[in-house]
């Protein structure tokens, strides 16, 4: 009988029924020989030797050491902190063939639902709406409409038209407007494909009515959004800061939202949390959401099936299908790596 392949679990920072449901935890069980498996993180000295003999490695940070020269059985090295891993060496990785994954298309359908939601909370100012009645000042039918707007039929940009992008579009679809994509690593052929126009970024901020930036943050896009790309965006646009503040300049958005010249919805900021007393959170135009369009409890068990779906894969000796793979062109130009 053939020995299962061993698999370290050692999740550091999440809680192994975090990203494992019931039904997870008990197919992983029955795909791998689980060493660790617990919430603590492993001890040093202990997973080093563990390793020695382990084909697969589930972790949420590289705190290995150096990979040259040892854990000669590794085969794929699996993250679930939503990034590639920080510290490992990529060279070592490519040259011995293991596979690098990143569980992080599993926030797609909790990321994609909040950055909906945020639309068409900014649009229909339900943020505002609720303030007001609260404090007693509230406007009823069309005089509480003055301002306000649909996402239906409206052009849509989105920016980064990866994991999220890809759980997100679908829910357009309906509102039935054009969708226009900026991604400058995807080639205009392949985004036409997925149903979108390719553009240039230029066009996408001036043209759109709703624009979602779900960039990941790489070398190439730190602060792209400068002062004079927000400057495109139309006076009633919505701009959806989902993916990473390190794609905007922060004070540049600040200082725009706070002279009206657009809307925008924001679950992700440059200092975490924010100071308290930051002008942003002052700014009525700005729904604010802190970092919580991920995490959601049931959508975290998504990282888990992935997870699962492809150590199945790897057990046959198939290659991996439903992570995210470290790619020998980009890994360099992601920051998260």
């Amino acid at each position: 009988m053939t020995q299962p392949l061993r698999a370290v679990v050692d999740m550091s920072g999440r809680r192994f029924d975090e990203i494992f449901s019931a039904a997870d935890q008990q197919r992983l069980r029955d795909t791998v020989e689980v060493v660790w498996g617990r919430d603590e993180p492993m001890p040093d000295a202990e997973a080093a030797e563990a390793l020695e003999e382990a084909e697969i490695l589930i972790c949420s940070q590289w705190r290995y050491g150096a990979l040259s020269g040892r854990y000669p059985k590794l085969r794929a090295i699996i993250d679930v902190g939503g990034g590639l891993p920080r510290g490992l060496d990529y060279t070592e990785v490519f040259a011995r063939g293991i596979h690098v994954l990143t569980a992080a298309p599993g926030f797609g359908r909790q990321v994609a639902e909040m950055a909906l939601g945020l639309a068409i909370a900014s649009c229909r100012e339900i943020p505002i709406g609720d303030r007001a009645m609260r404090a007693g000042t509230e406007q009823h039918l069309h005089h509480g409409n003055e301002t306000t707007f649909m996402l239906f039929d409206k052009p849509i940009g989105i920016i980064g038209y990866g994991g999220i992008a890809q759980a997100l579009h679908p829910l357009l679809v309906p509102f039935g407007g054009e969708i226009l994509a900026y991604d400058p690593w995807l080639g205009d052929g392949y985004l036409r494909s997925r149903g979108v126009k390719p553009v240039g970024l230029e066009e996408l901020l001036s043209e759109s009515k709703f624009i979602f930036v779900l960039a990941a943050p790489s070398s190439e896009n730190k602060a792209v959004l400068d002062r004079e790309m927000l400057e495109l965006i139309a006076p009633d646009a919505v701009l959806l800061l989902i993916s990473r503040a390190h794609v905007a300049d922060f004070d540049a958005l600040t200082e725009l939202l706070a002279a009206g010249r657009f809307r925008a919805g924001i679950d992700v900021f440059p200092e975490e949390p924010m100071p308290a007393d930051h002008p942003i959170r002052s700014i009525e135009q700005a729904v604010l959401s802190a970092h919580r369009a991920g995490s959601v409890r049931e959508g975290m068990w998504d990282l888990g099936t992935m997870v699962v779906d492809d150590l199945e894969m790897l057990v046959r000796g198939l290659p991996p299908r439903r992570l995210q793979g470290a790619a020998r062109e980009l890994f360099e130009r992601l920051t998260n790596a």
